[in-house]
């Protein structure tokens, strides 16, 4: 029986065919909604859609069940054309309890779909989100079209037959309604069938249940009359480039654009780290990595983590270090010692909203204060920033050739959405790649350690036990040429010139920028960086098709800034700046260009929407 009606039928007379829709399924952290909101986003992406997804976990590791602490939520838009963001508002909100009915319901548009499981909503659970009343009975939910399921109830009779406890049995309800999902969307099973048998192999009885729960809430769904509540839908394949694709999260892409990128190198990667939300996927998925040579250390604190990827750096490989705001804090000083020390180091900020503990698992863009500026002493480093999953690949790639050509750490911002939000990506040839080969010094004739390379202001990186290539190396100021320690003040001068001169002499060796979209010069341009590429390249597209003056420049070179900018920038009357924080790249286009760029901030834990950006830019153009 499991194995029937894997393929959704054919009912396209019956359903309404959308260019795109936003789910957002929501449930107690427990209810597995993460696994259901990945395996829509693959079996999506296998029909071809165009997709972006949003995992929206909860701060707490367990929070009470049934409370709003706990609700973990999991959002994707998807469709027949070009997808941006996430969405701003779920056209379907999936509530497994009243608690995420609590939670997200502001959230759905009006006139949207509810799909519910009725068999939560008790006296204990509604007092626990909050509700003094049902609201599937006190009318609050008018407006909206709404399928009450008891989910639970029908979940236990489908598996009963396999013998589980009421706690097992009730794992399943999350397939059960991914199942009814499909139906709606016409969705195909196998994907998911196949992936259930793989990941239990080993309990063959877990298999069964889920993949009987995952039909059985498919069948309830052909069984009823939906297109009288919620509705049936088809949703056409979009229009992509031909090639490869599969589903990538930033930060399975990041890893593989730093293996991508020492591999260009020519370098072993060495990559040091301890676990902090959200940067540990990087870890994770690096350590799958070995047989492209990848050394993963997990140290014991954050300190230990960059040393030894200096340490590796030093013995002639790529070291590597990741962390989160938090994290980055604690590695300043040894950033100092990488920078004091002229080696080359990749450091990866996985931004979370602060300060402290903060929110730690919700998204910001706080940290460019801390990436450009925050360390003692004078300590330039290059700064990027990636501004969605698939685009982590290129810029770690990009990372580790400034890093190993210029001597220097660089630090590379992504943060909690874009590390664990999901897009298609047009998997690339690495053999059409440019190899950016690194020379490491073997010649004594005439060998100092802080001698430069006059075209990049690079030392020579010259790896211990390499004869007649011994040197001195530490934070203390080397003497400029000798590398011996020197306490002269015109020394320190030169040295701290020739830092900073290296890092802003990059700029040569980046493109120039160039709006994204909309003229080089005009009445309005708004300028971002990292994640929000996706909601403020919808919105300019969206004014642009009204007619307005506006462009949209978006930045991936944060420190040194592109050689153009500047002049860029003042071909427009007004440039306004959105940020995920409290307007931090404000601050650094006022300081270098001196222009009048107005902030556009949010710091909610939330993207932002699109609809937020196209107001700012309503407000701008008309004041």
């Amino acid at each position: 029986m499991n194995e029937l009606n894997i393929k959704a039928d054919s009912v396209a007379d019956n359903r309404t065919a959308v260019p795109s829709v936003v789910i957002r399924f929501a449930g107690d952290s427990g209810d597995g909604i993460q696994i259901t909101g990945s395996r829509f986003t693959d079996t999506t992406a296998l029909a071809g859609n165009d997709l972006a997804t949003f995992p929206d976990f909860p701060a707490e590791i367990r929070a009470p069940v049934g409370t709003t602490f706990g609700v973990s939520a999991f959002q994707i838009n998807f469709g027949a054309r070009s997808i941006e963001t996430h969405g701003d508002e779920p056209d379907v909100l999936v509530a497994l309890n009243p608690a995420a009915l609590m939670v997200n319901i502001a959230r759905l548009r009006k006139g949207g779909s509810i799909i519910v499981d009725t068999g939560s909503f008790n006296a204990r659970n509604l007092k626990k989100a909050g509700y003094e009343t049902n609201p599937l009975e006190d009318g609050s939910l008018d407006g909206y079209k709404i399928l009450e399921v008891d989910v639970s109830k029908n979940v236990l009779e489908a598996v009963k037959e396999f013998g589980l406890s009421q706690k097992e049995g009730l794992r399943c309800k999350n397939f059960w309604v991914l199942g009814l999902v499909y139906w709606i969307y016409g969705r195909d099973r196998k994907d998911t069938i196949d992936w259930l048998r793989a990941k239990f192999a080993k309990r063959p009885d877990i298999a069964d249940a889920n993949i009987a729960a995952l039909n059985a809430g498919h069948i309830f769904g052909e069984a009823a009359e939906l297109s009288d509540s919620v509705g049936l839908f088809s949703v056409g394949k979009a229009e992509m480039k031909p090639g490869l694709y599969r589903t990538v999260t930033g930060g399975e892409a990041l890893a593989w654009g730093l293996v991508a990128g020492s591999q260009l190198a020519g370098l072993e990667a060495f990559f040091g780290s301890y676990p902090i939300t959200p940067a540990s996927p990087i870890l994770h998925s690096l350590a799958k990595l070995k047989q492209f040579g990848v050394k993963t250390f997990q140290a014991e604190d954050e300190i230990a983590a960059i040393c030894s990827a200096i340490g590796a750096s030093y013995a002639g490989a790529l070291g590597i270090t990741s962390s989160s705001g938090p994290g980055i804090a604690l590695k300043g000083e040894a950033i100092g010692l990488a920078i004091s020390t002229e080696l080359p180091l990749v450091i990866v900020n996985s931004q979370r909203a602060g300060p402290s503990t903060g929110l730690p698992t919700k998204t910001e863009q706080s940290d460019l204060y801390q990436s450009v500026y925050g360390r003692n002493g004078d300590a330039p480093l290059v700064v990027l920033a990636a501004h969605g999953p698939s685009d982590c690949f290129e810029v770690a790639i990009e990372a580790c050739r400034l890093a190993t050509k210029y001597m220097t750490p660089v630090m590379l911002l992504t943060d909690g959405y874009i590390g664990n939000a999901a897009e298609p990506w047009l998997i690339p040839t690495i053999a059409d790649r440019e190899p950016f080969t690194v020379e490491q010094r073997t010649d004594p004739e005439g060998y100092e350690p802080f001698n430069r390379n006059p075209e990049t202001l690079a030392r020579p990186w010259a790896v211990p036990g390499t004869p007649g290539l011994e040197h001195r190396i530490g934070g203390i100021e080397k003497a400029d040429g000798s590398g011996h320690i020197s306490y002269e003040p015109a020394n320190h001068q030169t040295m701290t010139d020739l830092r900073r001169n290296k890092i802003l002499g990059i700029a040569r060796d980046i493109p120039e920028q160039k709006p994204e979209q909309g003229e080089s010069t005009g009445k309005l341009a708004v300028i971002g960086w990292g994640s929000t590429y996706g909601p403020i390249s919808r919105a300019v597209s969206n004014k642009l098709k009204e007619g307005k003056s506006v462009a949209q420049i978006h930045l991936r070179h944060l420190w040194p800034l592109p050689a153009n900018l500047g002049d860029l920038l003042k071909g427009y009357d007004t440039v306004i700046v959105p940020e995920m924080n409290d307007g931090q790249l404000k601050t650094v286009l006022r300081d270098q260009y001196l222009i009048d760029a107005r902030p556009v901030t949010k710091v909610t834990g939330q993207p932002f929407k699109i609809t937020e950006i196209e107001d700012a830019i309503d407000f701008a153009l008309e004041n």
